[in-house]
């Protein structure tokens, strides 16, 4: 279940809308997705880390996150930024390529018999709006389809989110 500080919504068939307030600016909230160092501080669901976290953060540029299970298993989240607005927006997509095969085995086992097994990148728009010194970070994550995006939120992607930006908070709280 997310926190009652995230909202998650689904305002068309093919996107997921996540919504948090932070008590910091939006410079310093922009900061923490943009430095490796403090991405990897944050970045994944509780009791994960981030082994490894490289980013090339400019139109063009890639980015390579790895995030590790108490057990041990490495997850790596890759992609590619489109448009990087400083302090503002960042667009990137989010690949699915180098994802364990049995966690890919299952986002399949959520597709309705008929669609496409075929897992595309969605594109992810962060964006950090000030409000009287806080921050409204909108993170819109756009699929190729409703099957997709249904998939996706039946693995509990939703409350893998919600479980990083309470790191993100907490995150903030010591570097504010």
């Amino acid at each position: 279940m997310t926190t009652m500080m995230t909202k998650v919504r689904m305002l068309t068939d093919t996107e997921m809308i996540i919504n948090r307030v932070f008590d910091a600016s939006p410079e310093l909230v922009y900061k923490a997705w943009t430095d490796p160092a403090l991405m990897a501080r944050w970045w994944g669901p509780q009791e994960f880390t981030s082994s490894v976290c490289k980013m090339d953060v400019r139109p063009g540029g890639a980015y390579r996150i790895v995030m590790r299970s108490p057990e041990g298993k490495d997850y790596p989240t890759v992609g590619t930024y489109q448009e990087v607005v400083e302090n503002e927006r960042l667009i990137f997509s989010d690949t699915f390529d180098e994802l364990p095969q049995e966690w890919l085995d299952e986002l399949r086992s959520h597709l309705p018999p008929g669609a496409s097994k075929s897992i595309p990148p969605d594109i992810v728009t962060a964006s950090f709006e000030d409000q009287d010194g806080k921050t409204l970070l909108t993170v819109t994550s756009r699929f190729e389809s409703k099957a997709l995006r249904d998939a996706i939120v039946q693995m509990g992607v939703a409350e893998v989110w919600a479980q990083s930006l309470d790191k993100l908070e907490e995150l903030l709280a010591m570097i504010s």
